[in-house]
């Protein structure tokens, strides 16, 4: 574990109440806290991450999905299914096709962003 360093911590303890009160007033709820830290919970794992960044690409099958990565068409719809119980991607079926695209413009600006700053390190 790291030694905190002065910057990770006050030399002095004080309180600031008219920033604590501010920022205490715009705080998430619970319920909502906990859907945001599930969503970047699932975003933790890299096949997901790179289901996800595919789909950003374009609308893919099951098959093509598996492809793309070079995982198994089940080890993908496993992580599918966990992508789209928490309505970050969406499926339509097509024939004997299951088709997967982000499930809206949230999602895709999410990942942008994400992407983004990763990217500029």
């Amino acid at each position: 574990m790291n030694k905190p360093t002065n910057l990770d911590v006050c030399e002095k303890q004080c309180l600031h109440l008219d920033r604590v009160e501010r920022v205490r007033g715009g705080m998430l709820g619970d319920e909502a806290a906990e859907g945001l830290a599930e969503i970047f919970g699932l975003l933790g794992d890299r096949t997901r991450v790179r289901i996800l960044h595919a789909l950003s690409l374009g609308e893919l099958c099951v098959c093509d999905i598996s492809a793309v990565l070079g995982a198994t068409s089940s080890a993908v719809s496993h992580q599918l299914r966990l992508l789209r119980t928490a309505k970050l991607v969406k499926a339509r079926k097509e024939g004997k096709n299951v088709f997967y695209t982000l499930d809206d413009e949230h999602v895709r600006q999410l990942f942008a962003q994400g992407l983004e700053h990763v990217l500029e390190r």
